[in-house]
C-alpha cells in the first residue's frame, strides 16, 4: 500500500517524539509530514500539508482538539485521538474520529489503529477509482478521458488532454492544467506516470512529467529543455533525452 501521509498535534514534544518513534519502528507505511504543538500552528499545517491521517492530542494551549475539527469544517482525513483522558471518548467519535488512544501509547493500540487507517483509506481509494471509471464511459467521456485528482474536500476530475505538466515537489505532484490554477497533490510523481497514457506523457526528468501535445519547442545541446506551450521551460535530463525525442520519431 502507498505511504500514509499524518500530522501529529500534541502541546507535549516529548509526547511528538514518543510517538514518531513509536511509528517508525512499528508502523514503517506512515510518514511524519509535519508536528504542532498547538490547534493554531496546527491548522495552517493540516491545510497545507493536507494529510490522509492525524494524530490529535484533545487538551492543548490556545484551543481544543474540538475547536480545530470545527475550524477545519470539511475534514478529508481519518483523526485519532491521543490523549491521557478518556472521558472525551462519547465526544470523539461524535466527530467520526477513527480511534481513541489513551497515554502512555500502547503500541498494540496504535498499531491496531493504524490498520484501521489502512483499510479506511483502502475503501476511499477504491471508491475514487469507480467513480472515476464511471466517469470515463459516461459517453460524451469516451474520447476525452478523465483523470481523478485528490484534493481537499473530495476529488476534482480533469480531462487528461488539459494537463500540461506535473512536477514533483517532495513526495506530493504539482499539477498543471490549461487555463486553471495548479493544483498540488498528495500522491507521488511515480503514481501519475504509472497512470497517465504513454503515447501522450514523457517522463522528462526525474522530477517532471509533460504532455507532448503541449511543448512548443525543444531547445537541444548541453542542459537541453523544452518551452511549453505557455512559456514554461523545463529541463530535460541526459538520462531521458532519448526517451523524450523517441515519442518524435515514430
Amino acid at each position: 500500500m502507498e505511504k500514509i501521509t499524518c500530522v501529529i498535534i500534541d502541546d507535549e514534544p516529548g509526547n511528538i517524539i514518543t510517538l514518531s518513534e513509536l511509528l517508525k519502528e512499528y508502523c514503517p507505511e506512515v510518514v511524519i509530514s509535519g508536528t504542532a504543538s498547538d490547534p493554531v500552528k496546527g491548522l495552517p499545517l493540516i491545510k497545507k500539508i493536507k494529510p490522509k491521517l492525524l494524530f490529535l492530542d484533545i487538551e492543548m494551549p490556545f484551543g481544543n482538539a474540538f475547536d480545530l475539527l470545527d475550524k477545519l469544517g470539511s475534514v478529508n482525513f481519518e483523526v485519532i485521538f491521543v490523549t491521557a483522558f478518556n472521558h472525551y471518548a462519547v465526544r470523539a467519535f461524535k466527530y467520526a474520529a477513527l480511534d481513541y488512544i489513551l497515554k502512555p501509547v500502547n503500541i498494540m493500540d496504535l498499531k491496531n489503529a493504524v490498520l484501521k487507517a489502512e483499510e479506511k483509506l483502502k475503501v476511499k481509494s477504491e471508491n475514487t477509482r469507480i467513480s472515476l471509471l464511471l466517469e470515463n464511459l459516461k459517453p460524451e467521456n469516451m474520447s476525452t478521458p478523465k483523470i481523478a485528482l485528490p484534493v481537499s474536500g473530495g476529488l476534482i476530475f480533469e480531462e487528461i488532454n488539459n494537463i500540461t505538466h506535473l512536477t514533483a515537489e517532495g513526495s506530493y505532484t504539482v499539477v498543471f492544467v490549461k487555463g486553471k490554477k495548479k493544483q498540488v497533490i498528495s500522491k507521488n510523481l511515480k503514481e501519475y506516470e504509472d497512470i497517465l497514457p504513454k503515447e501522450k506523457f514523457c517522463r522528462i526528468h526525474h522530477s517532471h512529467i509533460i504532455n507532448i501535445n503541449c511543448v512548443k519547442k525543444y531547445y537541444a545541446g548541453h542542459g537541453s529543455y523544452v518551452e511549453m506551450d505557455d512559456g514554461t521551460t523545463i529541463e530535460v535530463s541526459v538520462r531521458k533525452k532519448g526517451d523524450f525525442l523517441e515519442k518524435f520519431n515514430r
